[in-house]
């Protein structure tokens, strides 16, 4: 087989889709055959490339040259340009200073352990995922070790969950591990729906078959012989790839009965949702299971006691798990080298809103803010200045300029009244309304809150008439102190964490920009704020 010159790597993930990725390949390879270069220049469809709101992403290696909003005529010159006469396409070139995914690229700029195949290798492949070594750390668990050592050695990696809460990954597998009963479960938490949180998504599609490894030992670990995938409903391409993951997976007697020809047999199916924020909470996931409505229950007990069907049951998310691979493959003592003492690791971020390079990066625990935004996000476009950030998702906290210095891990940012969350960075300029933003995230709980319990029912709503109140200069100063009560009553008294959690928006919010919710609060016209063009909007 002739080993081609020139390899072509072509982001596809459901953004790609929606910027046309499909006629692009299409122009692309056709222009490659007219030239006759077939043997010389190999196109892969690969996961995304890290750069998300620049339409199709491309990259050629060895040249290490990477094309951004690629329409169907500029694959055309991209082939008749630079893969036949050796020179770049400068117009559609990205600054090297982009955050992409590069093969290699391991200690970086980016420290790539979960996302180490996206955009790099064919997803849909198994044998690509084998090629980089995937599967040799299920192999080495269910031939090598025990049960136990497993555990053992995700302790020992001090890995956290990757969901929000930071609950140790071992601890939870432990208590699966001893928990009464021959019926146990693993599920993958792929339900991602908190506005700007997409990372789950792009693993799924970059790197199906790193979460079905890291499923199948964590069932090796607890005793466990069914997994399954709770995905995003609307996640279709997502859906596919971990679909025909699988089958690959149980063609090659990786899933299914006597994995290895050892007596550990463990398979999975996948299970879209229906479009539920509040199924992403563990127990309102099991609920939609087992056919009910996707309502949080109360707790204790706990899913690693009395789960799905009220077995003892592990669910982890998508990111969580796909650290298990190398943490196996490499050691817990090499995983410990990143990150800091009590996060070890890494850490995947969705960098969105007035950043010059938006789109997912992967980082060492304890990295500054700072380095996020300006080095891997590219700073904010020229002339503008930074007003704030919201980080963790709408669930997250608003933070002032003065916050950047602060480290992106879960305990200096507990000191910080802050939360990892569920990765998202959004970056605010001065062109930012922080009274409008806090009303749109209101208005998401106020749509998401699953209404079982009263303190988070009742209180997003009247959070979100608060809100509207405010914006049109109405009730004065007090509606301020109004919204800190409810949302200490919600953090109280509401059964889950989405009631719980609109605390931290709220009050990192009116804490942090008081004098702009003040300037409202007096009917000061706001010439950023949205509301202002939609009078009331969210108001009964």
């Amino acid at each position: 087989m002739k080993i081609a010159r020139a390899h072509v790597l072509v982001g596809v993930d459901d953004e790609a889709r929606l910027a046309g990725v499909d006629e692009v390949l299409a122009v692309l390879r056709g222009a490659i055959a007219e030239l006759g270069l077939e043997g010389e220049v190999r196109v892969v469809e690969t996961g995304t490339l890290g750069i998300s709101g620049r339409g199709v992403a491309i990259a050629v290696y060895p040249d290490g040259v990477y094309y951004a909003g690629v329409t169907p005529a500029d694959a055309r010159t991209i082939a008749e340009e630079h893969l036949w006469k050796g020179r770049p396409v400068e117009r559609l070139r990205l600054p090297t200073a982009a955050p992409v995914a590069r093969p290699g690229e391991i200690l970086g700029r980016q420290t790539r352990v979960v996302l180490a195949n996206c955009g790099v290798i064919d997803p849909e492949e198994i044998d690509e995922y084998i090629a980089v070594g995937g599967y040799e750390a299920l192999a080495r668990a269910v031939t090598e070790m025990t049960p136990e050592a497993v555990i053992d050695e995700v302790k020992r990696s001090g890995l956290r969950g990757r969901g929000g809460a930071g609950f140790p990954t071992g601890v939870k597998w432990s208590a699966v591990r001893l928990a009464s009963g021959p019926e146990k479960y693993v599920i993958c938490n792929a339900d991602e729906g908190e506005p700007g949180t997409f990372k789950d998504r792009l693993i799924l599609e970059g790197d199906p078959h790193k979460l079905i490894e890291a499923m199948a030992i964590a069932a090796y670990a607890v005793g466990a012989r069914t997994g399954i995938v709770y995905v995003r409903g609307e996640y279709k391409l997502s859906i596919a790839r971990i679909s025909r993951a699988i089958a690959q997976a149980r063609e090659y007697g990786l899933l299914g009965p006597r994995i290895l020809d050892t007596a550990f047999s463990f398979d999975i199916e996948v299970r879209p949702g229906a479009g539920a924020y509040v199924c992403g909470e563990e127990t309102a996931l099991i609920e939609s299971l087992e056919g009910k409505r996707g309502w949080p229950r109360i707790r204790p007990p706990y899913p690693v006691t009395h789960g799905l069907w009220g077995k003892p049951t592990v669910v982890n998310n998508v990111e969580t798990l796909a650290n298990v691979p190398e943490i196996l493959r490499r050691g817990a003592a090499w995983y410990r080298t990143l990150g800091t003492p009590t996060c070890p690791g890494t850490k995947v971020y969705t960098i969105l809103g007035h950043v010059r390079f938006p789109g997912l990066v992967e980082v060492p625990m304890g990295t500054p803010l700072r380095t996020l935004v300006y080095e891997l996000g590219g700073g904010l476009p020229e002339g503008r200045a930074l007003k704030g950030l919201l980080i963790g998702g709408a669930a997250g906290a608003f933070l002032p300029p003065a916050a950047l210095d602060v480290r992106m891990d879960f305990d200096s940012l507990a000191e910080r009244a802050a939360v990892l969350g569920s990765g998202a960075i959004l970056v605010m300029d001065e062109t930012t309304c922080i009274v409008d933003m806090l009303g749109s995230v209101l208005r998401f709980f106020r749509h998401e809150s699953c209404g079982q319990c009263v303190p988070c029912r009742a209180g997003t709503d009247a959070l979100v008439r608060l809100m509207a109140a405010l914006q049109a200069g109405e009730g004065g100063e007090r509606i301020l102190s109004q919204m800190v009560e409810i949302v200490d009553a919600m953090r109280l008294a509401s059964l889950c964490p989405l009631g719980q959690s609109v605390a931290l928006p709220v009050c990192t919010a009116v804490d942090g920009f008081r004098d702009e919710f003040l300037a409202h609060a007096r009917g000061n016209p706001c010439p950023r704020c949205w509301a202002n063009a939609h009078p009331r909007e969210g108001a009964p």
